[in-house]
C-alpha cells in the first residue's frame, strides 16, 4: 500500500513534460491511448457535477397569507393535509415551510395553488 501511495504522489508531481513523456510511453510500449485513458477518468467526474448541479428535492414555503388569510388557510389545509387548526398556525408563522422535500412538479402546483389563493409562496 505504501508503494502506491509513493507512485500517487510521483504521479501528482509530475511536470507537463514528464506527463506527455509518459504518456508516450504507455501508447508505444502497452498501446495505452492518452485521450482513452482521460476520458475513462473524466466522464465519472463530469457525471457527479451534473447530478450534483440537479437539484431534486424542493421545499414550498409560505412567505405570507397576503389580504385572502381565509382562503390561504383552506388551501395550505388542503395542499398539506392538515387539520384547520393545524394550518391557520402554520399560515399564521409564516415565512414557514408547507410541503418539505417535493418533486419540482409538485412544488410547482402547490405554488400555483397557494397563489391562486393570495399567498405568496417560494421554492427553495
Amino acid at each position: 500500500m505504501a508503494d502506491i501511495k509513493v507512485l500517487a504522489e510521483e504521479l501528482v508531481n509530475l511536470t507537463v513534460k514528464e506527463v506527455n513523456e509518459l504518456a508516450t510511453i504507455l501508447k508505444e510500449e502497452y498501446g495505452i491511448e492518452p485521450a482513452a485513458a482521460a476520458v475513462a477518468v473524466a466522464a465519472p467526474a463530469a457525471a457527479g457535477e451534473a447530478a450534483a448541479a440537479e437539484k431534486t428535492s424542493f421545499d414550498v414555503v409560505l412567505k405570507s397569507a397576503g389580504q385572502a388569510k381565509l382562503q390561504v388557510i383552506k388551501a395550505v389545509k388542503e395542499a398539506a393535509g392538515l387539520s384547520l387548526g393545524d394550518a391557520k398556525a402554520l399560515v399564521d408563522a409564516a415565512p414557514k415551510a408547507v410541503k418539505e422535500g417535493v418533486s419540482k412538479e409538485e412544488a410547482e402546483a402547490l405554488k400555483s395553488a397557494l397563489e391562486d389563493a393570495g399567498a405568496e409562496v417560494e421554492i427553495k
